[in-house]
């Protein structure tokens, strides 16, 4: 752990630091740093699930700037949701209820403290990729794809998805593996599956999802935020 937290550090300070003679994690990170200072990019995510599965995740698309506006967009069975954030600020819209701050959705029930949730944790590529590199157990490299398994503390965080970082979940059998594809340097793709019994206060479920995530229009994305969304942002107690 000392070693990651000391790469991290070094990376940092300078790209040069990454030479030739990188190890696979080295450049993985520094693809995952990279991609975390261009002006602005975009994403896709997907998520898979086994049929029969209770929660079926929609395709979600994302946008954003550096210290700017982050917003995505996804559907949740029949119901579309939009998150837009500006720094620590997260003002939703879920339907109904339109545009909505993190302090308006946090008054709600069920649904609304899941939408809430969710816009909480919710983390660019760049951090996920970062943190993903962090939790690989043997990042090997096989011409622009980098692949490992998971430590198991890792594959458990990633199960357990919940605020507070999933308190009163509990994991057993946690696993998972991680894939990256760099392009000149940057990160292009990345792909993480896990797998688990999670028991969330005395429900039990299989918990078992393969998430692909595609960056593109990295220098050329244009992040428009609604009008309303603004506002919700702009007003105080958000």
């Amino acid at each position: 752990m000392k070693k990651k937290c000391l790469l991290r550090i070094l990376i940092l300070m300078g790209g040069s630091l990454v030479a030739a003679d990188a190890t696979p994690e080295e450049e993985a990170v520094a693809a995952a740093k990279n991609l975390g200072q261009q002006a602005n990019y975009s994403w896709k995510t997907v998520i898979v699930v086994p049929e029969g599965a209770p929660f079926r995740p929609g395709p979600m698309q994302g946008k954003t700037e550096k210290d700017g506006f982050t917003q995505v967009a996804g559907t949740f069975g029949d119901n579309s949701w939009e998150i837009v954030r500006q720094g620590e600020k997260v003002a939703l819209n879920s339907g109904d209820d339109g545009w909505q701050s993190m302090a308006e959705v946090e008054k709600g029930e069920g649904p609304a403290r899941f939408r809430a949730a969710m816009a909480r944790n919710l983390k660019v590529p760049a951090v996920q990729a970062d943190d993903l590199a962090a939790g690989a157990k043997d990042l090997k490299k096989e011409g622009d794809l980098y692949s490992s398994p998971l430590t198991e503390d890792a594959a458990k965080s990633l199960l357990t998805f919940r605020r507070n970082g999933g308190e009163g979940a509990t994991v057993t059998n946690p696993a998972g593996s991680v894939r990256f594809w760099l392009k000149d340097g940057v990160l292009a793709k990345y792909e993480f599956q896990v797998k688990g019994t999670v028991n969330f206060n005395g429900n039990e479920f299989q918990n078992d999802r393969t998430t692909t995530v595609e960056i593109s229009g990295v220098g050329t994305t244009k992040v428009e935020v609604p009008a309303e969304a603004k506002k919700k942002l702009e007003a105080k107690g958000t």
